[in-house]
């Protein structure tokens, strides 16, 4: 689990090749995104990990090339008043895919394996019973006919804390470091326990886990990207080829005379 010394001396990925790489593995999730479509196919992919993980930055990483319409991300708040009182699963049952759609969670379910379990916000008894049910409900998603897709981003102390450092003198970072960042990081070894846990019980063979070692972000995403394109089979759907008609002619109307003495927006750059 833990990154090895090794993975922690390694020199980070330059810039200039990890741009390359993703541009690659971009190109093949646009191409997963139409056979997703073609093929009426139902993904859902999980994220989770340690706080500081990098787990937005690898989400954006897939996501910025990609339709909102196809690749959908569920990033939910704390559930509210009415949801404290709903079955566990309810408010993430209502995100799930529909075909021709692949849902990104930005954590999960599975807060209440982690944060909860760590923070004392669930009872023993329900922290137990998450453990017991969830392989039985993720067995059901997966003989539903939804992909079940899980990552875990595992960091290291030395570099949780570099990004930690980061984002309190960082201002357009400052906003990424919660209290509750602050509390994980004294928690080091009780979020360990959570995790292990986690792992022990819910990494079944219908929904493994797989675990991304994210010290280097770079080489996370990738590896990350790259993975996740193993994991469904896909083909390259053939396109018709698509010409630009010529434009209606409206004589001699002159469309950006119009608009003139119309407010713009100042040219300060």
């Amino acid at each position: 689990m833990a990154t090895s010394d090794a993975d922690e001396t390694r020199s980070k990925m330059k810039s200039k090749r990890y741009e390359k790489e993703l541009r690659k593995l971009q190109t093949e999730l646009c191409r997963l995104q139409e056979w997703v479509k073609h093929k009426g196919l139902r993904v859902m992919v999980i994220f989770e990990g340690r706080d500081a993980a990098g787990k937005g930055g690898t989400i954006k990483a897939i996501t910025e090339r990609v339709s909102p319409r196809v690749f959908r991300l569920v990033a939910l708040p704390a559930p509210s008043d009415r949801e404290r009182t709903q079955m566990y699963l309810q408010r993430y049952m209502q995100h799930f895919p529909a075909a021709g759609e692949v849902v990104i969670f930005d954590r999960s379910w599975y807060n209440r394996a982690g944060v909860e379990r760590v923070m004392g916000f669930c009872s023993e008894e329900e922290y137990q019973r998450f453990l017991q049910n969830c392989p039985v409900v993720e067995k059901y998603i997966v003989d539903g006919g939804i992909m079940l897709i899980k990552f875990w981003l595992e960091v290291s102390k030395k570099e949780q804390q570099r990004r930690f450092e980061a984002r309190i003198d960082d201002p357009m970072r400052q906003w990424k470091l919660s209290p509750m960042d602050i509390e994980s990081w004294t928690r080091w070894y009780d979020y360990s326990r959570a995790r292990d846990a986690m792992l022990e019980a819910t990494d079944t063979e219908n929904a493994p886990w797989y675990i991304v070692r994210s010290d280097d972000k770079k080489r996370a995403r990738l590896n990350c990207i790259a993975h996740l394109l193993s994991l469904i089979p896909y083909e390259e759907v053939p396109r018709e080829e698509v010409r630009l008609p010529k434009r209606s002619s409206e004589g001699k109307y002159d469309d950006r005379a119009a608009i003139e003495g119309r407010k713009f927006v100042p040219e300060k750059y």
